[in-house]
């Protein structure tokens, strides 16, 4: 559910004792493994950890004045979720993550990019903090840079002139003569 919390003190105080005591623990393990180029704060009514403009003054291209987020956590209605960027847009880091998971015996429950888990026991903390240190902001941003190109973007988001994204020029029919 969406906070109304604008520091992550006051979102952690507003949840009940047992979510709050699993969304510490999540967000403990989240900061350890966390590049120092990242900031963490609140983004979208949840506790988010960030690309700030002094890393990458471009931000968000959705909305520039918004810093690029790369995880957020959050206490759901039904769930606890954490929300990794970094493991939704990059494949190979996808399959590292779902066979690591795998390896926990603990049952993933996914989105695109969400893990919901009910309680603390049922997250792979270990798999969450690798996930977070294997993405370090610099490496994010390249990533997503690349994202942006593919789709025929330039990094600030803006559909690049003459520029068609590979998989629509791809499909492009050739006129036989």
């Amino acid at each position: 559910m969406k906070s109304k919390a604008t520091n992550v003190k006051d979102y952690l105080a507003s949840l009940p004792e047992d979510r709050r005591a699993g969304i510490e623990a999540v967000r403990k393990v989240i900061l350890k493994n966390l590049d120092k180029d990242y900031e963490e704060g609140m983004m979208w009514g949840m506790i988010g950890y960030a690309v700030p403009h002094r890393v990458w003054p471009l931000g968000y291209h959705c909305d520039p004045d918004k810093p690029l987020m790369m995880c957020s956590l959050s206490s759901q209605k039904n769930t606890m979720t954490v929300y990794l960027m970094s493991v939704y847009g990059d494949k190979p880091t996808r399959e590292w993550f779902q066979k690591a998971w795998a390896k926990t015996g603990k049952k993933l429950n996914m989105g695109g990019c969400c893990i919901h888990f009910k309680k603390l026991e049922d997250a792979a903390l270990d798999v969450i903090g690798e996930a977070v240190r294997r993405t370090p902001a610099k490496a994010y941003v390249e990533n997503y840079v690349k994202m942006l190109a593919s789709t025929g973007r330039g990094p600030d988001g803006k559909k690049v002139k003459g520029d068609k994204p590979a998989k629509k020029a791809a499909k492009k029919k050739v006129k036989k003569t």
